[in-house]
């Protein structure tokens, strides 16, 4: 239940955030990492992390 609730506010944040690239694509990569730890049996929370951080980097790149 606590990884479907993750997953909803990730996939919620990723579709409100339109303005930053950098805000956007943490909210992706966080979602994406949190929906790959969740299907091969990780830590969600650490899927989310390492996502979003990498999804950061690249809004970052894309939006120079």
């Amino acid at each position: 239940m606590k990884k479907a609730i993750l997953l909803l506010m990730l996939g919620a944040t990723a579709v409100s955030t339109s303005a930053c690239s950098t805000l956007r694509g943490a909210a992706i990569g966080g979602a994406g990492g949190a929906g790959v730890a969740a299907a091969t049996g990780g830590s969600v929370e650490k899927g989310a992390a390492v996502g979003g951080a990498g999804g950061a980097v690249v809004g970052t790149i894309v939006d120079n």
